[in-house]
């Protein structure tokens, strides 16, 4: 159980810290508007997942009940995703392009409903959220409900952490991206290695 969950926090702390839209957006809009702002994006964004941490806990564990071949089945259709997604990484530039004007201000209460509408909204994060969670529930014993928003608080508390972290530190992120031109490189295959390693763990 906790080998799992571990396993699971380290697998989201990778994932957080790869370049994706949610951690871009907040890296912009810390630069931009400062790191008051980007914090209220990211409390916005970690509440979205909430929502999707509900729809997968009660929807996957009525399948559970009904068929565990189908449940298998989406396991295998979570791990196939992540390799999809895996691939696209590969595909793309990996290039991280940062603002270099200024853009008009929003309050905070406006992006972190920005966030919150961006998440809940975004049909990608459900999949994902299929495809990462069921590989990783942790116990025979209890409800497949709770395991589910167990490990979403996880994946929420640590993704926090680390988006946090980026809005604080985004004026040296930035300088650190904008000075090493390798970096957007080196993270694009960490990501792929990501995807890879956690698409295996889940087959196996």
């Amino acid at each position: 159980m906790i080998e799992t969950l571990l396993s699971f926090a380290f697998a989201t702390f990778l994932l957080a810290i790869s370049p994706g839209p949610d951690n871009i957006f907040v890296l912009t809009q810390s630069i931009v508007n400062g790191k008051k702002y980007g914090l209220a994006t990211v409390f916005g964004l970690i509440s979205g997942c909430l929502i999707h941490t509900t729809l997968l806990a009660f929807g996957v564990s009525e399948i559970i009940k009904e068929s565990e071949s189908i449940f298998y089945a989406i396991k295998i259709f979570g791990a196939i995703y992540l390799l999809y997604l895996a691939y696209k990484v590969f595909r793309s530039e990996g290039k991280i392009v940062l603002p270099s004007e200024s853009t008009p201000s929003k309050t905070t209460k406006q992006l972190f409903k920005q966030g919150f509408i961006m998440n809940v909204l975004n049909p990608k994060v459900s999949i994902f959220f299929l495809a990462f969670f069921p590989g990783f529930l942790f116990s025979t014993t209890l409800s497949t409900v709770i395991q589910f928003y167990v490990l979403g608080f996880v994946f929420m508390l640590v993704s926090f952490i680390v988006f946090a972290l980026i809005a604080i530190l985004a004026g040296k992120i930035s300088s650190t991206i904008k000075g090493n031109t390798n970096i957007s490189y080196y993270l694009k295959y960490m990501q792929i290695v990501v995807f890879i390693g956690i698409a295996i763990f889940i087959l196996l």
